[in-house]
């Protein structure tokens, strides 16, 4: 990708050495608690675990092999790690305001949306735009369905089924899908508040958790079947778009306008942020459309798009595992699946994800998508917990150029999903 060098077998042995070395005093400051505050303690930690835990998930046999490797033993991993005690509980503190407060979550995912979009092709971006909101509501249709007949069978009634699992699994996570939901329903129905929230947010986490394996399976099964997936392709697309695309990953990029691309992906969010002081919407569904506006216009020169999505390739390489231990440490908390797992709610959410699995692949299919990748951006970054689950289920299944499609589904996708339960508690009036 960049101009440099090739890199030797010497060389790799030297940067293993200065990694090992590198690891061991982060590690040891950190677990004598003597980790140096922000971003250069959490990124210095997060890189070393991320790391480490990534090649132990991609080198274990039957991870690496169906259920995603190196991410989810990362997510999964780390959080385990920071919450048990092996690590002193304020370096969880650092990373989680560092992750959060911090906005690195809306640097990677600016970074992943700008350069995605800007590199992908002008007459393929057109089409899937058209053609994607239908794959949604076809996996919404499947998951309501899904969960609703399973919870039945159950005895649990195929409505509360579908209010109370399918509903907020397919709402675009917590801030922006469940404590919105919580609220529209706890003033038009006899339950509270708390006890609304206690069915919801175990949910959230087990279909998050379910999402991000299902990720790796499909991953998985498109090797077995190629003709299902476009390995990071949405759309069906001719063999002319397919070789402009190669054509443009091969040309060689300078490190020199990294820079560049960076400065492009921060400057769209800046866009995205002020429009949403006047627009109500969410900051990320702006920034899409307006990027996806400035690339089909071809406002943007090609040198340019060429910067923001060699920059976009620089992140995905070099810090998707640090990110991915932040949403273990942040975002993942075991001790609350765990509790949640009795047999019943586990097989209302798994069906609540397959419904939308089946939906969105079958009705991405007719729209011209290819079903594997319509599965996973239409269907289980529906049902993952927003922006965090949608980093956690394209890696999961080695697709993170089909981030713009990720998050109109966790954004524009969750709030449909809270017009919908508004107008189904009206309409129960």
């Amino acid at each position: 990708m960049f101009t440099n060098d090739v890199i030797t077998i010497k060389d790799k042995r030297t940067i293993n050495i200065i990694f090992a070395l590198s690891a061991a005093v982060i590690l040891f400051a950190t677990i004598q608690n003597k980790m140096p505050p922000g971003i250069i303690g959490a990124i210095g930690v997060m890189t070393v675990v991320g790391y480490i835990l990534n090649v132990l998930g991609n080198k274990t046999p039957i991870v690496s092999q169906f259920f995603g490797g190196g991410a989810i033993v990362i997510i999964f991993g780390s959080s385990y790690i920071f919450h048990s005690g092996i690590i002193p509980h304020e370096t969880a503190g650092t990373i989680t305001t560092f992750v959060k407060d911090g906005g690195f979550l809306s640097f990677f995912i600016a970074s992943l949306v700008t350069g995605s979009i800007l590199g992908m092709d002008t007459n393929v971006l057109k089409k899937a735009a058209l053609k994607y909101i239908p794959v949604i509501l076809g996996g919404v249709i499947c998951a309501f369905l899904f969960a609703g007949l399973v919870g039945s069978l159950l005895g649990e009634g195929f409505f509360e089924s579908v209010m109370l699992i399918a509903l907020p699994i397919m709402g675009g996570g917590m801030g922006a899908g469940a404590v919105p939901l919580v609220e529209i329903m706890s003033g038009n129905s006899s339950m509270s508040a708390e006890m609304l929230m206690s069915k919801m947010v175990p949910a959230l986490a087990i279909g998050n958790a379910i999402a991000i394996v299902m990720a790796g399976l499909l991953d998985k099964l498109g090797k077995f079947y190629p003709s299902l997936t476009g390995n990071g392709q949405l759309m069906r697309s001719t063999g002319e778009v397919q070789s402009e695309d190669e054509e443009k990953q091969e040309q060689p990029i300078s490190i020199n306008i990294l820079g560049i691309g960076a400065l492009l992906a921060i400057t769209m969010y800046f866009v995205g942020t002020m429009l949403s002081s006047v627009i109500n919407m969410h900051t990320y569904a702006l920034m899409i459309i307006f990027v996806a506006l400035v690339k089909v216009m071809g406002f943007i020169p090609r040198e340019l798009e060429k910067a923001a999505h060699g920059w976009y390739q620089f992140v995905v390489d070099n810090l998707t595992p640090a990110l991915l231990v932040g949403i273990g440490v942040a975002y993942t908390d075991l001790n609350q699946i765990i509790a949640s797992l009795n047999l019943v709610y586990f097989l209302m959410v798994f069906a609540t994800v397959l419904g939308a699995i089946i939906g969105t692949a079958i009705v991405g299919r007719l729209m011209g998508f290819h079903p594997i990748e319509a599965a996973l951006t239409a269907g289980l970054c529906m049902a993952n917990m927003g922006g965090t689950g949608d980093v956690a289920v394209l890696a999961a299944s080695k697709r993170m150029e089909l981030m713009p499609f990720a998050q109109i589904s966790s954004r524009i996708g969750g709030a449909f999903m809270l017009i919908l339960a508004t107008l189904i508690l009206e309409m129960l009036k």
